[in-house]
């Protein structure tokens, strides 16, 4: 008997070693490592080619992606480029004003009896040739910096402008001083005029217009000679080029012809080289620059796949460890459950391998058909929610690389939107399903959504293609229904293999043919029936808090499984018998009962019950104290006059406190229930006054310490379970006597 025992023993330590063991943890996270690595790398990492130029090539190498040919880009950029003509800009160069200037300065100079004839000859020498480039340096200088003209072009106008500078003979300045005012108003208006109309052209070459100032001039209302001639060479001086080559505007419209020049593409799929086809220089450079050559290779891709793949593994192990922990004694996601999330990503992703396989650019509707949402649904029906959520978001991610087949991006987000919205729904959907049919509207959820997702991109594109539109989204609503079916089909497996508590296998657990609540009800009926009103107790108030009802039913059929190895020291099971309690030790009349937790665990775990419900028998009386037999055993010390060897913890339950609400809630129906029957004639204010008692109770007695409950869920729990007590003892409540039997049945 010892050695089965040993063997048991070793058996049981062997089995759970490696649910626990780090090293297994790590084996785990790096095979999810490898697993996002080899899903992604094929096409992240481009495939390469060793050649030689010059060679023959012995394969067929076709573009695995459109690639830009940049040296036939930059040719025909350059092509597009030399194409452009020189730009010419015109400026609003005034030259009638700088006639005006001198015909101002001769008016005043002429009138001035004090300067003597020579002097005003000398100074017309000095000052006329000089005005005509202080002019364009006050124009040049005057619009710098407003934007109407560049910089380059006022240097080149200053340039060419002073280049075509108009000499003026050296006779005309010994004529100038003799001019009076009368003939100068004459002249100076004449000349203006001239200027200006020559100057309303746009002239490159001055010489042009000046050429053409004796016909305008000889014409004009001029009958001197010598005014005339006079009024010819100060209009030709006055008259200057305004349309000058403008540099900068034009490389501003070279550069804009390069841009405007569409890039040379090789589309994905056509041949680069063909098998048995010389290696030229040319296509040994298209395929360097396209980073098809092997011995160009470089393994930064190879590193950014590696890099990806690695903060997969982190987000899912940050979470999962702030969440509920992945280490430790009682870890929330355990080495079983990460294996089980392991091989559900490898079913989700394979999956999507398969269906991207006839996948092309002309058919690239078919990603739509993947059931992405079998795994999402799958970790929310096994795991939990929120791992659930956050494995959206990766599989969106993995998508979005399968599923590209533009490969103009690294990631196409229209079906990462798509995954991320089916899972969602289908998700939110399928939590906390109690029986197979929710499955199946889950996966309708996820079709309809799916199909309003596929819907939106596709109208919200530039073109729409009806036969695309009508493919991608019935492509998308099958997707939620073959999910379905897969769902209802491979979750049995997980179920049987990781002994996984689903809402179905809590509904497979409260069956009463379950061989532990068979032996509840034969052997210990009155615990068995207490069971019964503890669970729907404890549902009830589950419920009303957002707890999990399903599993509060269930984890108080079996939460005093232990009663059935001693029931007969257990007051509900005492029909006809005297109570062994009063005839033995209060030390021993609690360790018995404090046994009861211990040995339900047990035996529990011996019918590989889940652990969600042996927590539940573990923990639903908590470390409470056990006042009747304690104060019993002060009064057996008083009477034989010693003083007690024992304190106040020493009648309390071992624990643990409660860790989860289901747990905490399952107590509290448990004292509630056993408080009630003990009333003969309870009324609903004794009810009411126990229910609160009860609670407050627990709460200063710490025993909530450990979950997650708020006050605010406490007095929703007190209020659903006086309802809920009403309802099930109608019979035996009494109500005020002024309470008239019409509002009472009211």
């Amino acid at each position: 008997m010892d050695v089965k025992q040993d063997n048991r023993h070793t058996h049981r330590t062997r089995t759970t070693g490696w649910k626990q063991s780090a090293g297994v943890r790590y084996a785990l996270l790096f095979l999810f490592m490898m697993l996002f690595y080899f899903n992604f790398s094929p096409y992240l990492v481009p495939q390469t080619y060793n050649v030689m130029k010059g060679a023959v090539s012995e394969k067929t190498i076709e573009a695995p992606k459109q690639i830009f040919d940049e040296k036939a880009t930059l040719q025909a950029q350059e092509k597009a480029a030399e194409a452009v003509e020189q730009i010419y800009t015109f400026v609003a160069l005034r030259g009638d004003q700088l006639a005006d200037q001198i015909f101002a300065r001769m008016d005043q100079l002429n009138m001035d009896d004090g300067v003597t004839t020579e002097e005003k000859i000398e100074i017309y020498r000095n000052e006329i040739p000089r005005k005509y480039d202080e002019y364009l340096d006050q124009y040049a200088k005057s619009n710098r910096g407003l934007g109407t003209y560049n910089d380059t072009l006022l240097d080149e106008m200053l340039q060419a402008a002073k280049e075509q500078k108009y000499a003026i003979p050296e006779e005309t300045y010994y004529k100038l001083p003799k001019l009076t005012q009368d003939k100068l108003t004459e002249m100076r208006y004449v000349a203006m005029e001239t200027v200006r109309k020559l100057m309303g052209e746009q002239l490159r070459d001055a010489e042009t217009a000046r050429a053409r100032v004796s016909e305008l001039v000889n014409t004009s209302t001029l009958t001197d000679r010598t005014s005339r001639e006079i009024v010819q060479e100060l209009a030709r001086y006055a008259i200057m080029p305004n349309k000058f080559f403008d540099k900068e505007g034009t490389n501003d419209a070279k550069a804009r012809a390069r841009e405007m020049t569409q890039r040379v593409v090789i589309p994905e799929g056509e041949v680069i080289v063909a098998k048995g086809e010389m290696i030229t220089a040319e296509k040994y450079e298209l395929l360097e620059n396209a980073g098809l050559l092997q011995d160009k290779k470089t393994y930064w891709p190879q590193l950014g796949s590696f890099l990806l793949s690695v903060l997969f593994v982190v987000i899912l192990f940050n979470f999962m460890a702030q969440s509920g922990g992945i280490s430790g004694a009682k870890p929330k996601y355990g080495n079983p459950q990460l294996l089980m999330l392991l091989l559900i990503f490898i079913l989700n992703l394979t999956m999507m391998q398969i269906v991207s396989l006839p996948q092309t650019a002309d058919t690239s509707y078919v990603g739509y058909l993947a059931p992405v949402a079998t795994g999402t649904m799958l970790i929310a029906l096994l795991l939990d929610m929120q791992v659930a959520i956050v494995s959206s978001f990766l599989f969106a991610i993995a998508g979005s690389i399968i599923f590209n087949v533009s490969h103009e991006r690294l990631f196409d987000f229209d079906y990462g939107f798509v995954i991320a919205v089916v899972s969602f729904s289908a998700i939110f959907a399928v939590h906390r399903a109690s029986q197979r049919s929710t499955i199946l509207k889950a996966g309708i959820m996820g079709s309809l959504f799916g199909a309003l997702s596929v819907l939106a991109i596709q109208l919200l594109g530039e073109k729409i293609n009806e036969s695309q539109l009508l493919y991608s989204t019935g492509f998308a609503f099958a997707s939620g229904l073959i999910t379905a079916v897969l769902v209802i089909g491979i979750m049995p497996f997980f179920e049987v293999t990781f002994g996984i508590l689903s809402a179905l296998k809590l509904i497979e657990l409260s069956s009463p043919n379950h061989p532990l609540l068979r032996k509840l009800l034969t052997e210990t009926p009155g615990t068995y029936h207490h069971s019964v009103m503890v669970g729907n107790l404890s549902e009830a108030a589950a419920e009303a808090i957002g707890a999990d009802g399903l599993l509060c039913r269930v984890g108080s059929f079996y939460h005093d499984i232990g009663k059935t190895k001693r029931p007969n020291y257990f007051i509900e099971n005492q029909t006809n018998i005297e109570n062994p309690h009063d005839t033995i030790e209060p030390k021993l009349s609690k360790s018995i009962i404090v046994a009861h937790a211990r040995d339900g665990v047990e035996m529990l775990r011996g019918y590989n019950i889940p652990r969600p419900i042996r927590d539940i028998a573990e923990q639903h009386h908590g470390t409470t104290f056990l006042k009747y037999f304690y104060h019993k055993a002060l009064k057996q010390a008083e009477e034989h006059g010693v003083e007690p060897d024992f304190t106040a913890d020493d009648f309390r339950y071992p624990g643990p406190k409660a860790q989860s609400k289901e747990a905490a809630i399952v107590g509290i129906a448990d004292c509630v229930e056993a408080a009630v029957r003990s009333l003969r004639k309870p009324t609903m204010e004794q009810i009411e006054t126990m229910i609160h008692k009860i609670i407050k109770d627990r709460l200063d007695d710490n025993q909530f310490n450990e979950c997650d409950l708020t006050m605010k869920e406490l007095d929703k729990i007190a209020q659903t379970l006086k309802e809920a007590v009403i309802g099930i003892f109608h019979s035996r409540i009494e109500y005020p006597e002024d309470v008239k039997p019409k509002e009472r049945l009211a």
